[in-house]
């Protein structure tokens, strides 16, 4: 199944000509259209803060439900409240089977009717909304596609196959998707978590991360794992990361994309500048240094002494420039050429051969993996 989503909000708002969100009935960001910042009423302080959290405090949600949109079966209006930086929406109920599901808000500056039933882009933005609530519903059906998820990728050989045919069959056999890999921090997934997305498949695997396969409106749209993973890092422990794999069509090389998924949420775990979310395509140099089991053993010596770890980490990160790596370090150069001298005694490397430099630098990073930090 294609998670049509975020097309279903881009085309709620196309069609109301106002800034559109969608939450699920636990007031889940799940999907946002882009808006014209400069447009008067285009933000308030809870759009602000469900796009940059991916959801809403009890405290915003318990005001909202005491206008009823909770049993409300067609459109609503909430009041503006200028104390607290509310302005005033216009609420679509996201509704299937008798259920609400979610909630569609549009900041519109109160120039819609909810009650005008012939207003025909009203209607039209209704059965968007209905749209919305059948592929949330689903969601209880893409829970059963999680045994065949845990299957393609740690099954037997065999076995690999026959899930990946079900989750083509489930998906679609051409259908762009990417691979997540959700790792959580300390304390492991909290009691009773629950993936925040609709059309996503996921499975907890044994002593390891949580696998979603995450289908995507074109190879291009990566929005859809934006609002996956920041939302549900928002509710595993501190420390969390999350790596995304290449996108690929269809579900026939499933193995490597969870390895690429991974290791890329290795990397958000112990460099600063890809935590928490990590995607393999954007990972660089470090997508060959998840490969390497550890550091080179003429290196781990070095790895004793932090200061030294730590500078000729800089001094290779800045092309072995001593004027940029003894600015980096805030050092004068006389110390750094003594560090390096230091350096070279104790791996027996010498600095000025390549093929020396970059055994110590891959070295250096794959220490980096193994023992995740985040300077």
């Amino acid at each position: 199944m294609r998670d049509d989503l975020q097309e279903l909000v881009d085309e709620v708002s196309r069609v109301l000509a106002a800034p559109a969100t969608l939450e699920d009935a636990d007031f889940t960001l799940l999907a946002f259209c882009a808006h014209d910042d400069r447009a008067a009423g285009a933000m308030d302080a809870v759009r602000t803060r469900s796009i940059l959290t991916r959801g809403s405090p009890p405290e915003t949600r318990r005001w909202f439900e005491e206008f009823g949109i909770a049993s409300a079966e067609g459109p609503l209006r909430t009041p503006a409240d200028d104390a607290a930086g509310i302005l005033t929406r216009l609420m679509l109920p996201v509704r299937h089977g008798g259920r609400t599901r979610g909630y569609l808000w549009l900041l519109d500056g109160g120039r819609i009717d909810p009650g005008a039933v012939d207003d025909p882009a009203l209607a039209t933005a209704l059965d968007l909304a209905a749209a919305a609530g059948r592929l949330l519903a689903e969601r209880a059906d893409d829970d059963d596609l999680g045994r065949p998820l845990a299957e393609a990728l740690t099954g037997r050989t065999s076995a690999r196959a026959a899930a990946a045919r079900t989750l083509a069959h489930a998906l679609g056999d051409d259908t762009a998707q990417v691979l997540v890999a959700l790792t959580p921090g300390p304390g492991g997934l909290p009691d009773g978590w629950r993936l925040p997305a609709a059309g996503a498949v996921a499975t907890a695997l044994d002593a390891g991360p949580v696998a979603v396969l995450l289908p995507l409106p074109t190879p291009a749209d990566l929005r859809p794992a934006g609002a996956l993973t920041a939302s549900s890092l928002a509710r595993l422990p501190a420390g969390s990361t999350a790596g995304v794999s290449q996108v690929r069509r269809g579900t026939s090389d499933l193995p490597t994309q969870w390895r690429e998924a991974c290791a890329a949420a290795r990397v958000a775990a112990a460099v600063t500048a890809f935590s928490p979310v990590a995607h393999w395509a954007e990972l660089g140099a470090w997508r060959l240094v998840t490969e390497l089991s550890g550091p080179d053993p003429t290196v781990v010596p070095l790895l004793a002494d932090p200061v030294l770890t730590g500078t000729a980490e800089v001094f290779l990160d800045c092309g072995g420039s001593a004027s940029k790596a003894a600015e980096a370090l805030r050092v004068h150069r006389q110390t750094l050429y003594y560090r390096l001298s230091r350096i070279a005694a104790v791996t027996g490397l010498d600095l000025a051969d390549g093929e020396a430099r970059l055994l110590l630098h891959a070295s250096l990073r794959a220490a980096r993996l193994a023992r995740p930090g985040r300077p």
